[in-house]
């Protein structure tokens, strides 16, 4: 089959993403001159008149929601090999995964951006729908005409009319943002199962992390030292295992998230500086969050000299000094991020307060390590460009097991610390995977080379 060039009236761009069931395009409207998104059933799913169906009932239901607060349907048709396909606006600004990507957002916009969400959720509860997937990938941001960023509610693939969704026998939705009564076939749900995946969002927004099951999430101050106990107790009620117990409505919880946030503008406290300098680690690029994403609170012998972490796979190890070993983030990245190509690969991030992981100008302890099983980074690595950062050159490493490039910048954004981004390749120039590694250094003896050499992949 040719690839789609055009649908109808409809000019193809480039492909946005894919899901279960159908492909989004962004498109040209040459009618009305704009960009729009255009969602197709997915070849293999042409002559599934169930699965059809499914996908037009999408359609269905985002049209009948009927609010701002959800993408709306513009057009719908057939292809030529029978195919349907919806139009729908186009949120250019990402979603609120891209926003949370290289680590939490502050509590108080974390807090609003929740809330939010919980109203575009309460829309669609108002029309009689309940989402049943809601996770920061499906809620997207769009610019306004003014400059202003509007929040959008999106993907209702597994959604589903309240009437019927009390007779639902069939386990869904993404792990960590589902509710015990939509993982456990024949328990039914309503409006309240989408509560408990907003709870799971503003957790993973303030956190950086997907929580745990339910019933198993650890305490967000756990993972987020400082986080006002309100706020804490806000998102547990949300993702109580008892929806009984949950607040009443999506509703309910946006208006208690907004009276938090207008309380949570105060910045959270600095961790304590130790002697003898520390080291700052940012991915700048990204640390993309996952389903079973998790942030784990790292527990060591104070006497400890180092530290060996590994990521959720076993695959990649490291060394790195003990007193940077306070949390881990284990659930791997997105090398797309990097401008490889797109997918899931083995990645760790360990640091003091992954909470300031994005800000190149806060006192973060951490690194970065990233595997990249189908691309090579050094070409990336050489041409990234920090701004705000003062560039110090580069260099050729070569230890026992990796070779590569590393660059150097400081100063950044009026810190005093170092970033190191480096590039590997096995030192025996066979083929195998290949790793990205960021590290920040804010004064005492130069790391770099020491947690290099302590890299291991396996498998």
């Amino acid at each position: 089959m040719q690839p789609l060039e055009r649908i109808d009236r409809y000019r193809l761009e480039r492909r946005l993403g894919g899901g279960a069931f159908g492909v989004v395009w962004l498109a040209h409207d040459d009618v009305l001159e704009a960009p729009v998104a255009v969602k197709v059933l997915s070849e293999n799913w042409a002559d599934r008149l169930d699965i059809r169906e499914r996908f037009l009932s999408e359609a269905r239901l985002l049209r009948r929601a009927g609010s701002s607060r959800v993408v709306q349907v513009y057009d719908i048709g057939e292809l030529p090999d029978g195919r349907p396909y919806f139009v729908m606006e186009y949120a250019d600004s990402g979603t609120l995964a891209d926003r949370i990507a290289t680590g939490p957002l502050p509590v108080a916009e974390g807090l609003r951006l929740t809330a939010l969400t919980a109203r575009a959720a309460a829309a669609l509860h108002d029309a009689g729908i309940v989402h049943r997937d809601i996770k920061p990938s499906n809620v997207l941001l769009r610019t306004g005409p003014d400059g202003s960023t509007r929040l959008l509610l999106a993907d209702l693939g597994l959604a589903k009319s309240l009437a019927q969704a009390s007779g639902l026998t069939m386990a869904t939705g993404s792990a960590g943002y589902a509710p015990p009564e939509q993982t456990e076939p024949g328990s039914g749900i309503d409006a309240r199962a989408d509560v408990y995946s907003l709870g799971a969002l503003g957790y993973h927004l303030l956190t950086g992390t997907v929580p745990a099951p339910p019933g198993k999430v650890l305490r967000p101050d756990r993972l987020r030292p400082g986080l006002p106990p309100e706020v804490q107790r806000a998102l547990m009620r949300a993702m109580e295992p008892e929806r009984d117990r949950r607040w009443p409505t999506a509703e309910a919880f946006a208006d208690e998230l907004d009276r938090l946030a207008g309380a949570s503008s105060a910045p959270a406290p600095r961790p304590r500086r130790r002697r003898g300098g520390a080291v700052l680690a940012l991915a700048a690029v990204a640390v993309v969050g996952a389903a079973g994403a998790a942030t784990t609170l790292l527990l060591r012998h104070p006497a400890a000299a180092n530290l060996t972490v590994q990521d959720s796979t076993g695959r990649v190890h490291a060394a790195v000094p003990a007193a940077w070993g306070r949390q881990l983030r284990d659930a791997g990245w997105n090398p797309k991020e990097l401008g490889l190509p797109a997918g899931r690969e083995p990645a760790l991030a360990v640091a003091d307060d992954l909470s300031r992981w994005q800000d190149l100008s806060t006192a973060v302890n951490g690194a970065f390590i990233g595997l990249s099983e189908h691309g090579d980074p050094s070409a990336k690595v050489r041409a990234l460009d920090h701004t705000g950062c003062r560039y110090q050159g580069s260099r050729d490493y070569r230890g026992t097991v990796w070779q590569g490039l590393i660059r150097t910048w400081n100063d950044c954004d009026g810190g005093k610390g170092s970033l190191t981004e480096a590039a590997l390749a096995p030192a025996d120039g066979a083929d195998g995977p290949q790793v990205y590694v960021q590290l920040r250094q804010d004064g005492g003896s130069d790391r770099t080379d020491r947690i290099l050499d302590s890299v291991r992949v396996t498998g």
